[in-house]
């Protein structure tokens, strides 16, 4: 298992839809190991494999309660399937926009279809912290990031600083 490095905004990669997973490989398990582990390394609850340069949809969670208590999900070509009416907000980060956060308003529960590791179709139910890091992460494998969610003239913000800092670690 690898740790693999972050891409960060500004990064046009961020904005690509990824493809589908279409047969359960040892590139594909690998891939989910070393997301897995730069997932925990970064430290976050959830990486989609475009944050990582690798434009497939495979995306990680681990949103338990006990952070010594590791129990990660792998889930390849995950789709929701029912949003609640009922909203939530959340202040949501990311690893590839570090050090910012703002409130997002989500449904507050979700039913999620994906493939697991074994190849096996599984739908699963989330409300929660797990509900709202599978919409941010799909959304990822869409080109979607959860700044999107913001008013623009804090979205603007954000990303007229990242282009800056982008610029500052060019020079």
């Amino acid at each position: 298992m690898t740790v693999r490095p972050l891409v960060i905004l500004p990064d046009a990669q961020l904005r690509l839809v990824s493809e589908p997973v279409t047969a359960v490989t040892d590139e594909i398990r690998t891939l989910a190991a070393d997301m897995i582990e730069t997932m925990y390394d970064a430290p976050g609850v959830g990486l989609a494999a475009v944050q990582i340069g690798v434009l497939k949809r495979v995306v990680t969670i681990d949103a338990s309660k006990d952070e010594n208590a590791k129990n990660p999900t792998v889930y390849l070509n995950p789709e929701i399937v029912w949003s609640s009416e009922e909203k939530r907000v959340y202040d949501e980060g990311c690893l590839s926009i570090p050090d910012f956060y703002g409130e997002v308003e989500r449904p507050d529960r979700v039913r999620v279809r994906y493939m697991n590791l074994d190849g096996a179709t599984v739908e699963q139910e989330a409300d929660g912290l797990l509900a709202t890091c599978l919409q941010h992460e799909i959304d990822h494998l869409n080109g979607v990031l959860f700044i999107d969610h913001l008013s623009k003239l804090k979205r603007d913000r954000v990303m007229k600083k990242f282009v800056k800092a982008a610029k500052r670690d060019a020079a």
